[in-house]
Formats: structure tokens, sequence, C-alpha cells
């Protein structure tokens, strides 16, 4: 199975062979991004769909994240809030 390479600019997405570094110099120099990922598939077609489905999960994963970090604070405060009031009874 051929390897392909991703290049980026803005929403257009190019998909290439790894072997093909002339044209990933002419992307390039026409302002697309190289991606991290290199992935083996049968054709582009799949491999730009496991592309898409690696960026999909990719955002869940950091909205995920961020929701969990966002409540954490909350969840300290009413702790707190809760141990002082429970202190505060036992008094």
């Amino acid at each position: 199975m051929p390897e392909y390479r991703f290049y980026t600019k803005g929403k257009k997405r190019v998909v290439l062979e790894s072997a093909a570094t002339d044209e990933a110099s002419a992307l390039r120099t026409q302002g697309y991004w190289p991606q991290p990922e290199v992935i083996a598939a049968s054709n582009r077609a799949a491999a730009m769909a496991r592309f898409s489905d690696i960026r999909r999960e990719n955002r869940l994963d950091q909205h995920h994240f961020l929701a969990g970090a966002g409540a954490m604070p909350w969840i300290g405060v009413l702790t707190a809030i809760c141990a002082f009031l429970l202190r505060r009874k036992q008094r």
C-alpha cells in the first residue's frame, strides 16, 4: 500500500503519494503547508477519508478535554464551599 501525505492551504486539502517529491515542492511554493500525518491506504480517496477521521477525532478530543477542564474549577469551588459549611456546622 502506498503512503500518502497531506498539504493544506486554508480549507483546501491536497493528498499526494510520499514518492511525489516534485509535486510536493510545487505545492509548498504555492503556499500549501505539509501536515504531519502520513497514511498508508489503497487509494487517495481512502487516504483522504482516514485523514478526515483523524482530524475529527482530534477536534473531539480537544473539545472533551476543554469541557472537563472548564468543569474542574467549579467542582473545586463547590467542594470548598461544602467543606466550609460542614466545618461551620460542627462548631
